[in-house]
């Protein structure tokens, strides 16, 4: 018998892929200007940057060594079910297995090459679209991979910031996409480092990068909510609860609790630490509970001045935003979306405990709670 479910999906991608073919670049059209592209990249350092898992970053230097390099990495699509709270499973959609996907770290005018890998056991065609680049849909219209294919893309970054980046291989499948999971952050710093307010050099002892993201997972007539074998087989039911616009989980990192507990970020007193938080679908607000963003790039712009002493900073849909703080009291700090429903209900929270030494001048408990007198 004829699934027809699964065979409406499957025109479905078939149409959406149509259309998208639409906007790719021809053979022709990418022949132009080759040759003096690949006189100005020859000679250029070749350095491959690891990936890692967020909340952490991969290696690199703050302030540029020397001229521009061609920093390349491999990242695979992974499509797999991922439990996004306690018995809450999702057929989720990830670049390198994790939500958010990795973060990218290069510096401006550096070239960014990556190899993008879609494996054969995945069922679906997916892509890549770069907020920090210039041209084809963010590359999006040259890095369409169907099942057991790659594709290698380079872009130049020439824009200061933190940025989004996401899959959007056309029509309805570009939001289904990103809510399943596929979307992440790429980091392109000035060559000679972040500058404050003042224009002077500033500098971070670690850095943490927070991907927030809306997750729409169907429940039955019971309330109890669905688990599917495969993406493809989740998408009907899921657009449906898409089109409500009201998420039914929203994580930091892929999960509720993920960066709580014994997964908390860490810190010291006096240690400064960049925060960085992508959001590739709705808006969002960050706070730290008990802390401020003593510098904050809005819309992730390193190029603007830093707004200064920020309680709660926004980050709209579709962007990354960066904030610097320096920990002055141990303990620990909630860092949260600060729609507290979304928050504590719906679970975009995440925790930062800090060691060192309490410092009574900014903070005394005068008298501790008793009778009133």
């Amino acid at each position: 018998m004829v699934n027809f479910k699964k065979l409406g999906l499957s025109i479905a991608i078939a149409a959406s892929l149509v259309a998208f073919s639409g906007v790719s670049l021809s053979g022709e059209a990418l022949e132009v200007g080759k040759v003096g592209v690949t006189a100005q990249i020859q000679g250029l350092e070749r350095v491959t940057q690891e990936l890692v898992a967020p909340p952490f970053l991969p290696k690199h230097d703050q302030v540029a060594k020397g001229g521009p390099q061609i920093v390349e990495m491999t990242m695979e699509i992974v499509e797999k079910e991922m439990e996004i709270a306690p018995g809450v499973f999702v057929q989720a959609m990830t670049f390198e297995g994790t939500n958010p996907g990795p973060m990218i770290v290069a510096h401006v005018n550096d070239y960014v090459e990556l190899t993008l890998k879609n494996p054969k056991t995945n069922t679906m065609v997916h892509n890549i679209d770069f907020h920090a680049s210039t041209g084809a849909l963010g590359g999006g219209g040259l890095t369409n991979v169907a099942p057991g294919e790659q594709v290698v893309l380079r872009f130049k970054a020439t824009k200061a910031g933190v940025f989004v980046y996401h899959c959007a291989p056309g029509g309805i499948m570009i939001p289904y996409h990103v809510v399943s999971g596929m979307n992440g952050a790429i980091m392109i710093l000035p060559r000679e480092g972040l500058k404050d307010e003042k224009g002077q050099l500033v500098t971070y002892d670690k850095a943490y990068y927070i991907g927030e993201q809306d997750w729409y997972v169907p429940q039955d007539k019971d309330g109890k909510f669905k688990r599917y074998d495969a993406p493809v087989i989740a998408m009907g039911d899921t657009m449906e609860v898409m089109k409500t616009l009201t998420p039914t989980h929203l994580t930091f990192n892929g999960k509720v609790g993920a960066l709580t507990g014994e997964n908390a970020m860490t810190a010291k007193v006096d240690e400064t630490v960049l925060f960085i938080h992508s959001q590739a679908n709705r808006d969002s607000r960050v706070h730290l509970i008990g802390g401020h963003g003593d510098l904050v790039w809005r819309g992730g712009s390193f190029n603007d001045t830093p707004a200064t002493n920020l309680e709660t900073w926004s980050v709209v849909g579709g962007e990354a935003a960066a904030a610097l703080y320096t920990f002055k009291q141990p303990g620990l700090y909630a860092y949260v979306n600060h729609n507290l429903i979304e928050a504590i209900m719906l679970g975009a929270a995440a925790h930062v405990t800090v060691e060192g030494e309490w410092n009574n001048d900014l903070m005394e408990q005068v008298q501790k709670p008793g009778p009133i007198q």
